[in-house]
């Protein structure tokens, strides 16, 4: 069982949904946690629904001066959660640059932003904690996801690679890929559909735990992880829009 007691959390991505129920858990649990996001409006809000000490540092995670002010304004920290994410649904018919590349640069450049932000004095202090989040739409390619799935493959890769290369730093990584969240990513006919609440808590949980990942819902995780093994066209068919 972690000890949360004393430690700070940094949890980039809290101002709403999923990463506003994840810190409040976190902050349940006695840890101080700096919620960051884009607003400051959504940002005061989030902070006074904590039930411990908690504050605020706005943050752009698309852009590299803004991510280093606000990790200089952070401090130390014992861990990070990065949940900040954009999303737009693309098909390639349909293609979208400014929204592919929005999502390519949030999503995965920001999370390599925020993670090279921190993890220098990690590795000097021999001791942290990384936490990141993928998507079932990670594992193969969804159709109509285009940027979406490929930006979140590499924080996949990424946070892989982070615990092959911290392995016994006294670093830990963790991984949490989940389904689409109701609300924030498109409506009720998106596949790997969960509620905010309910992904919060599976991380929280993940986090509760030195396991490395969890791939969420189960039966929609088996079921991509499964698909490898398709053939492109069954799989295109099982998961193409209507």
């Amino acid at each position: 069982m972690r000890d949360w007691q004393g430690k700070r959390y940094w949890i980039v991505g809290a101002g709403e949904g999923l990463g506003l129920g994840l810190a409040r858990r976190i902050s349940t649990a006695g840890a101080e946690v700096i919620l960051s996001s884009r607003s400051d409006v959504q940002l005061e809000k989030a902070v006074a629904q904590m039930p411990g000490k908690a504050h605020a540092v706005t943050v752009d995670v698309a852009d590299t001066a803004s991510v280093a002010r606000a990790a200089a304004e952070v401090g130390d920290v014992d861990g990070v959660v990065f949940l900040d994410e954009v999303y737009w649904p693309v098909k390639a018919q349909e293609w979208n640059a400014e929204h592919v590349e929005a999502m390519c640069n949030a999503n995965f450049t920001g999370c390599a932003r925020v993670v090279g932000a921190v993890l220098p004095a990690m590795v000097a202090r021999g001791a942290g904690h990384l936490v990141m989040t993928g998507s079932l739409a990670g594992y193969r390619g969804v159709p109509g996801t285009n940027g979406f799935g490929a930006s979140k493959a590499g924080v996949m890769a990424m946070a892989e690679t982070l615990r092959a290369d911290l392995r016994g730093s006294g670093i830990e990584v963790q991984l949490a890929n989940l389904g689409f969240i109701r609300g924030n990513q498109g409506g009720d006919a998106m596949p790997f559909m969960m509620e905010a609440e309910d992904a919060a808590q599976q991380m929280f949980e993940l986090m509760l735990t030195e396991r490395f990942k969890v791939s969420v819902p189960t039966g929609s995780s088996w079921l991509v992880r499964l698909s490898r093994c398709l053939p492109d066209a069954v799989f295109n068919g099982m998961f193409a829009r209507k």
